[in-house]
């Protein structure tokens, strides 16, 4: 092997490692890109854009375009060095050309995943002990201190791993190789994904996880889908008082720290942001500063309780950030993935296939991923954006596996 190709090795291993550490540092997995991206320029490796580059690459520009015209463009730099952040798109994207790339990355992160929801179920422990120890309810006291296993927040920890129990759903109903030995393991690791994601008490990863769950089982076993009702009213009803309370507070709010009032708040601001500036938006960083300029004049004050670092929505948000063509633009880029991994699925014939279950995890992990976006700003945490940036380039090395057409037709 010589040098070009041990570097051009050496950079898919770093991209790999970067990819699998946004489950455990960002810090890590931004170093470990870095070298990618050198390691691919030394090694002369031809570099590759999946076809959905266009809508992803004008949304960044038009960021830059906001950027310049708002009021404060040094407030804005961070959102600039968050470009690095999507060099994951093309980097995998080059880096794998096989599909026992993207099977390998989706696999190992099932497993760190496991881990971190391990460490999520052990702090979950102990939080439950120091709220018997204090005396306090427990409810009141870990809604505001939830567990985030290896991740800062819980957000970020739900939000990470949700996509990848998406994968490993897809993973147990689709790929031939869930067998013996490596079924068990998967049903153990999403069993411990599933109840730390229970146990992360972040309601929008709850519904954006059913939503597609709902998807799998219906690409699946569609007639199991009649039983899903009855599954989550009984769910429900065994289920602990304090997870109850937690479901309950999406309908009717238990006490302060519930309150989903601070939501709404945010996004009748968002409206009058997006009103007063729909083309740029009020800029990158600028929200929170210009919060209280432009909060209904209706709204009671002080604001009710919840953070307003951003507007809790990922449309609402950088429609009001950076413009509305700019949240089209993102619209645009889920989209278009979104139809690509379902014409591919379309061309694959019955029964387990790689390819498939690749697919049907991309195409999951994107309506969930839509789907809580409309409640929190998922994608604009860079653990969970560099997360879901990979699994779309994988998505993309399966579709370029998938057999074509006239291949599908003579099978």
């Amino acid at each position: 092997m010589n040098s070009a190709s041990l570097l051009e090795r050496a950079g898919y291993w770093c991209a790999f490692a970067s990819a699998l550490a946004t489950l455990v540092s960002i810090a890590a997995s931004q170093i470990l890109l870095a070298l990618a991206v050198a390691l691919l320029l030394v090694s002369g490796t031809r570099w590759r854009l999946p076809s959905c580059w266009l809508p992803l690459a004008l949304f960044l520009a038009l960021t830059a375009v906001s950027l310049a015209a708002s009021g404060d463009p040094a407030a804005g730099r961070p959102q600039l060095r968050k470009f690095f952040v999507y060099l994951t798109l093309p980097v995998v994207f080059s880096a794998f050309r096989e599909l026992k790339d993207a099977r390998r990355l989706y696999l190992a992160w099932a497993g760190v995943a496991a881990l971190a929801a391990a460490r999520g179920l052990a702090q979950f422990a102990d939080k439950f002990s120091e709220a018997a120890r204090q005396g306090r309810g427990f409810y009141e006291y870990y809604v505001a201190e939830r567990i985030s296993g290896f991740m800062s927040h819980h957000m970020t920890f739900s939000g990470g791993l949700m996509i990848v129990l998406m994968l490993l759903g897809a993973f147990l109903m689709f790929a031939p190789s869930a067998r013996g030995k490596r079924l068990c393991l998967g049903l153990l690791a999403a069993s411990l994904i599933a109840v730390a994601l229970l146990l992360g008490f972040t309601r929008s990863v709850w519904l954006a996880s059913a939503a597609g769950a709902l998807y799998l089982v219906w690409r699946w076993k569609r007639p199991l889908l009649l039983a899903a009702p009855v599954l989550a009213a009984a769910a429900f009803l065994l289920a602990p008082s304090w997870v109850r309370s937690r479901v309950a507070s999406t309908f009717s709010p238990h006490g302060q720290l519930d309150s989903n009032q601070h939501r709404i708040v945010c996004w009748r601001t968002g409206w009058r942001m997006m009103k007063a500036h729909p083309l740029l938006g009020v800029g990158p960083e600028r929200v929170q500063v210009l919060l209280m300029d432009y909060v209904p004049p209706d709204v009671p004050r002080p604001l009710p309780e919840g953070w307003y670092g951003h507007l809790h929505s990922i449309y609402v948000h950088y429609a009001a950030e950076r413009g509305i063509p700019a949240m089209l633009m993102l619209v645009w880029f889920l989209a278009r993935a979104l139809r690509d991994f379902l014409r591919a699925l379309r061309r694959l014939p019955a029964g387990r296939m790689e390819e498939k279950f690749i697919l049907h995890g991309a195409v999951a992990a994107i309506l969930a991923v839509a789907v809580a976006g409309l409640f929190e700003l998922n994608l604009g945490d860079s653990e969970v954006l560099a997360l879901f940036l990979a699994m779309i380039a994988c998505g993309y090395v399966a579709l370029e596996q998938a057999p074509s057409p006239a291949a599908s037709a003579a099978v």
